[in-house]
């Protein structure tokens, strides 16, 4: 798990923060704050949340264990999540530098990690 946050991680959220402040750079105040923020949560989706949880399985040597309801379980995870997601990357997004927000997301994405593990005890 480390090796993969450590090369994907490391090479997709940098790319993706660039685009966004790219895609942002137009709008002024309030709106480019939400779509900043609305962007980054939409990145960390069901789909980015289903990896995690099938690359958990897949380590940890479960690989029957691997079906479409991981699918269901991300899909929970990620609406059960929304409120803190949407904190923590408003937060990431519009109050820190760009050098500093890989450090940052890598920090909130850590802790994020313990609860997709545990996503598949509360949502099953």
């Amino acid at each position: 798990m480390v090796f993969i946050g450590a090369t994907f991680y490391a090479f997709e959220i940098p790319n993706y923060f660039d685009w966004i402040v790219k895609k942002t750079e137009h709008l002024k105040s309030l709106k480019a704050t939400l779509t900043k923020t609305g962007l980054a949560i939409l990145y960390f989706n069901p789909l980015w949340i289903a990896r995690h949880l099938l690359c958990i399985k897949l380590f940890s040597g479960q690989i029957e264990a691997i079906g479409f309801n991981l699918l269901e379980i991300a899909f929970w995870s990620f609406v059960v999540n929304i409120p803190i997601s949407f904190i923590a990357n408003y937060v990431i997004q519009n109050r820190f530098k760009l050098k500093w927000r890989f450090l940052g997301s890598a920090l909130f994405s850590a802790i994020m990690a313990i609860y997709y593990a545990l996503s598949e005890t509360l949502f099953s």
